[in-house]
C-alpha cells in the first residue's frame, strides 16, 4: 500500500458531516491538510486547529463553489499553500428534495455547479499537474490520488431527488473516465454512500425505513466511509472503481 503519510491533501467541504471525518483521517495519517468549506468556515476552523494542536499543517480556503472561478481558484491557492497537491478528495455537495412541480432552472444549474461542475474542474486543474510531476519524476507508480465522493443516487436515481441524481451519475463518469485519461500517474476511484450519516432534519420513522431497505438491517457511521477513503487513497492498483458503502442498499 502506498503511504500517506507527508502527502499534500485537499479535501472539499471539510467543514462537516463526511468531508470532516476524512480530512481529519488524513491529518491524523500525517497528512498536510488543505482544508475548503463555504458556509462552514467554524467547523473547518475548528478542524485545523486541532490538527495544529496535534502538530500537523493545516490551511483553509473559503469558497462558494456555485460561483463562477471559484473552483479554479480553489485548485490554484490548494497547489500555493504547500507547494502542490498528492491527493484530492472532491467532497463538497449540496443535497434537498426537488419535486417535479417546483423544480427550477436556478436549482438544475445549482445542482450542476457544485456536484459535478466544480469536481470536474478541481480535477482537471489539480489532476493535470499530478501527472505532469510524475511524468518529469519519473515516478509514475504513485503521482497522486484523487477521490470523488459520489452516491448510491447517481447509481440508482431517487424519484425524489432527480437533479441531485443526475450530478452524482455524472461524478461516477467522470471518475470512471478521468481514471483512463490520468492513467498511468494518477488514480481516480469513488465512493457511493448509503445510509451512514442522514439529513440532519430526518425524521427518526423516515430512518427506521431507510434501515428496513438495507440487507445488514443497520445504518452505518463516517467510520465506514473514512476507512473506504483510506484504503482508495492507498492502493496502488486500484483505478476507475466505485465503491458502495452502504450495507447493501444497492442490491435492493
Amino acid at each position: 500500500m502506498i503511504s500517506l503519510n507527508g502527502k499534500i491533501a485537499l479535501v472539499t467541504g471539510a467543514g462537516i458531516r463526511l468531508g470532516r471525518a476524512i480530512a481529519a483521517a488524513l491529518a491524523s495519517r500525517d497528512c498536510r491538510m488543505i482544508l475548503h468549506c463555504n458556509s462552514s468556515r467554524r467547523g473547518a476552523d475548528e478542524l485545523a486547529r486541532d490538527i495544529h494542536r496535534k502538530g500537523g499543517e493545516a490551511v483553509v480556503i473559503q469558497a462558494d463553489l456555485s460561483q463562477k472561478g471559484a473552483a479554479k481558484n480553489v485548485a490554484r491557492a490548494a497547489q500555493k499553500a504547500f507547494g502542490g497537491v498528492d491527493i484530492l478528495v472532491n467532497n463538497a455537495a449540496i443535497f434537498w428534495p426537488t419535486p417535479l412541480d417546483d423544480l427550477s432552472e436556478k436549482q438544475l444549474d445549482a445542482f450542476y455547479a457544485v456536484n459535478l461542475k466544480a469536481p470536474y474542474i478541481l480535477c482537471s486543474e489539480i489532476g493535470r499537474h499530478m501527472k505532469r510531476r510524475a511524468e518529469k519524476s519519473g515516478h509514475l507508480a504513485d503521482g497522486g490520488a484523487i477521490l470523488n465522493i459520489a452516491c448510491l443516487a447517481g447509481l440508482r436515481p431517487w424519484k425524489t431527488h432527480i437533479p441531485y441524481s443526475i450530478s452524482k451519475a455524472g461524478v461516477v463518469s467522470l471518475t470512471q473516465g478521468l481514471a483512463k485519461l490520468l492513467a498511468p500517474e494518477v488514480r481516480v476511484n469513488a465512493i457511493a454512500p448509503g445510509t451512514v450519516l442522514p439529513p440532519e432534519d430526518a425524521s427518526p420513522e423516515s430512518v427506521s425505513a431507510l434501515i428496513e431497505k438495507i440487507p445488514l438491517k443497520k445504518s452505518g457511521s463516517p467510520d465506514d466511509v473514512v476507512e473506504a477513503a483510506m484504503y482508495l487513497l492507498s492502493a496502488p492498483f486500484v483505478t476507475g472503481q466505485i465503491l458502495a458503502v452502504d450495507g447493501g442498499r444497492i442490491l435492493q
